[in-house]
């Protein structure tokens, strides 16, 4: 019963907005994604050795936890040295990344948002400073 009412006011809502000329988007709302899975590993550790720039890969997995479409959040990689002191930090937009098949398939992603209870897994090819020894990833809205 809740879930007819929720989409017979969602009709409601999106006649509503066409009616008075409003923007009808997905909610940005932070607290509905999860990070799963996090994890920045060196692309080829026998090479890291021997090469100066510090290629990695980072994985990530989030997922949007709400019953609605939610607009894709940003990615915040923020690295750290041994004394975890921040010493770079890399933002990352929806369109840098969601994968690119995702992308595809999906052209309006960043209108429709990410539908309910989608879970998304990105690589991402990350050249890291030497003195780099840890990371956080939290998501945000700019």
């Amino acid at each position: 019963m809740a879930t007819t009412a929720f989409a017979l006011l969602q009709k409601l809502d999106e006649k509503l907005c066409h009616a008075l000329g409003c923007i009808n988007r997905p909610v940005s709302d932070f607290s509905a994604w999860k990070i799963t899975a996090v994890t920045l590993a060196p692309e080829n550790a026998r090479e890291a050795l021997k090469n100066a720039s510090n290629q990695s890969t980072l994985q990530v997995e989030i997922q949007n936890r709400l019953a609605i479409p939610v607009l894709f959040p940003n990615l915040e990689i923020s690295l750290t040295d041994t004394d975890e002191s921040e010493i770079k930090i890399i933002q990352l937009a929806p369109d840098e990344w969601l994968p690119n098949i995702w992308k595809e398939a999906n052209p309006d992603f960043l209108r429709q948002g990410a539908p309910s209870g989608e879970i998304f897994q990105s690589e991402l090819k990350l050249l890291l400073p030497q003195n780099a020894a840890g990371y956080r990833v939290r998501i945000f809205y700019p």
